[in-house]
């Protein structure tokens, strides 16, 4: 672990240790005829979810909730990952208001298996959008887009963030701002959780971990380091399985300082991991 001032974009520049040379097994052999299996189902989720997309804003909340989970689980299943899902139901809050939900940061599959679990409004980092088959996904389910170096427009992500919250919005965040390979992990980044704060709504924690499907924990699905999203779509679609596990946890009151909101949601997704 590098302290802030070492570190070669800066203190402030997301940064994790993990790098694909030492954090991933190597590609596995064979797997051919099950990627093409897989990518041929992926390419046909995914333009079903295109034209699918369109019509969503003329179904009621409720049906769009539908559509969105299916869409984002159906991706998933079509890459060969098995969502199993444990906690609390849904990442709503009992109450019906907005939440704050913040997850440790694995790999791409997250993105799909959040909107899987409840569909949220993703705070993701503006490369993202250049992503084939996610970048277009992401955009049509209304993700927004940040430059994660662009500390003169976090004042004003926090304000809108928190007037989403406010509007009963569920945010969903990954505070580490980059991703690690699940033998390590990161600080959770204070700055969302002001947004919290100011909207006086709960945070909703959650953990991931990549396991292989004989139960097995295996880095072989992360997204890590300078690796490229083809190669990391390429290691996926080539194993036997990957089962994501999901935990929801109990929700935070937005109590305290950010710092120790922050620290507490660590907390909370690191104990379920």
């Amino acid at each position: 672990m590098l302290r802030a001032a070492d570190r070669p974009k800066g203190p402030f520049a997301p940064w994790s240790p993990c790098d694909p040379s030492t954090c991933l097994p190597s590609v596995p052999r064979g797997g051919h005829l099950r990627m093409a299996r897989r990518l041929v189902a992926l390419v046909g989720a995914v333009v079903v979810a295109l034209l699918v997309a369109p019509v969503l804003p003329l179904v009621g909340a409720a049906g769009r909730e539908r559509l969105v989970r299916r869409i984002f689980a159906t991706t998933l299943h079509a890459a060969g990952v098995r969502l199993e899902v444990s906690g609390a139901t849904g990442l709503r809050p009992d109450d019906g208001s907005g939440a704050l939900v913040v997850a440790n940061h694995l790999s791409w599959i997250d993105v799909l298996a959040l909107g899987a679990v409840t569909p949220v409004t993703m705070l993701a980092k503006r490369e993202v959008a250049d992503w084939p088959v996610i970048g277009p996904l992401a955009a049509r389910v209304g993700t927004v887009f940040l430059d994660r170096e662009g500390l003169r427009s976090l004042p004003r992500v926090v304000d809108e963030t928190a007037d989403a919250l406010r509007g009963g919005a569920l945010i969903g965040v990954f505070p580490e701002a980059t991703t690690w390979c699940g033998a390590a992990s990161g600080e959770f980044r204070r700055a969302p959780f002001q947004a919290a704060i100011d909207a006086g709504v709960p945070v909703r924690p959650v953990s991931f971990a990549l396991r292989t499907p004989d139960g097995r924990p295996t880095t072989a699905a992360s997204f890590v380091g300078d690796q490229t999203l083809g190669d990391s779509l390429t290691r996926v679609l080539r194993m036997p399985g990957v089962v994501c596990a999901v935990v929801v946890g109990d929700v935070i009151d937005p109590t305290g300082d950010r710092r120790d909101l922050a620290r507490r949601a660590s907390t909370a997704v690191r104990a379920a991991a």
